[in-house]
C-alpha cells in the first residue's frame, strides 16, 4: 500500500527549505513530498500556495505546517484530499480569530521586539535571530537571518475561512523554549484541537534543531491514517 503524501508550509522569515533536515529522509522512506512557498503577500494566496501543491501529489495527504503555516493547514486542510494535520510550534486559529487575534491572547514574545518594518514588509533584525533559532549552531542561525522573507505588514490579520482541526485527526510539536509563539499559545491551541502533542526543549525551529523529534510525529501521522 503507497504512503501517504506529505505536503510542508513553511511560516514568516522562511521558505521551505526549512524543512530541509525533514524531506530527504521521508522520501527516502518512500513518501510523496513537497514543500509550498509562499509569498507572504497575502493569507489567501498562501492557502492557494498549499492546495495546489495538494494537487501536484497522490493522495492522501498529511499537511505539515511551521508557525504561520499553521494557520495556512488550518484553513487548507479542510480539502478532501488530506487525512492528517501535524504542527510544528504553529498557530492554529479557531474559525472566529485570525493569527493576530489568537497572538494577542498570550503576552507578546522577545521575538517581536526585533523587527524592521519598511515599505509595509515585516524584517527580522539580526539581533532577533537568537529569539527565533537560539539553539542552532552560529553558522545556521546566520544561514536563517539571510534566507528569510518578509510578510506584509497585515497578514496576521488578514481571513480565510475553513477550520480543518475541527475534523482532521491532528498532531502537535510543542516547542518549550519558543520566544516565538509563546509555549502556553502552542498548548492552548493543541488542547483545543485535541491533538497528540509531543513536546520538545527546543526554540521555534525544532524541524531545524531537534530534526529526529519531528520526524517521528510525521511518521506516527503517517501512519495513523
Amino acid at each position: 500500500m503507497a504512503k501517504p503524501s506529505i505536503v510542508f508550509a513553511h511560516g514568516l522569515w522562511a521558505d521551505g527549505s526549512c524543512f530541509g533536515k525533514l524531506i530527504p529522509t521521508l522520501q527516502a522512506e518512500g513518501h510523496e513530498v513537497m514543500a509550498s512557498q509562499h509569498g507572504l503577500d497575502s493569507l489567501a494566496t498562501d492557502v492557494a500556495a498549499v492546495k495546489a501543491c495538494l494537487a501536484r501529489v497522490h493522495g492522501p495527504t498529511i499537511l505539515v505546517g511551521h508557525s504561520y503555516g499553521g494557520t495556512l493547514i488550518t484553513h487548507a486542510g479542510t480539502d478532501t484530499r488530506v487525512a492528517g494535520l501535524v504542527y510544528i510550534a504553529a498557530l492554529a486559529p479557531d474559525a472566529d480569530e485570525t493569527s493576530q487575534s489568537l497572538l494577542g491572547k498570550f503576552p507578546t514574545s522577545p521575538v517581536f521586539g526585533h523587527l524592521d518594518v519598511p515599505e509595509g514588509r515585516i524584517w527580522l533584525k539580526q539581533s532577533g535571530v537568537k529569539h527565533f533559532a537560539g539553539d542552532l549552531p552560529e553558522a545556521e542561525q546566520k544561514l536563517v537571518y539571510a534566507t528569510q522573507a518578509a510578510p506584509v505588514a497585515d497578514l496576521f490579520n488578514q481571513k480565510v475561512e475553513g477550520t480543518a482541526w475541527n475534523a482532521k485527526p491532528s498532531w502537535y510539536v510543542l516547542a518549550t523554549q519558543d520566544q516565538t509563539v509563546p509555549p502556553d499559545l502552542q498548548r492552548f491551541v493543541s488542547k483545543r484541537m485535541k491533538a497528540t502533542t509531543t513536546e520538545v526543549a527546543s526554540s521555534h525551529v525544532p524541524m531545524l534543531s531537534k530534526p529526529d523529534v519531528v520526524l517521528d510525529v510525521i511518521r506516527k501521522a503517517a501512519s495513523a491514517v
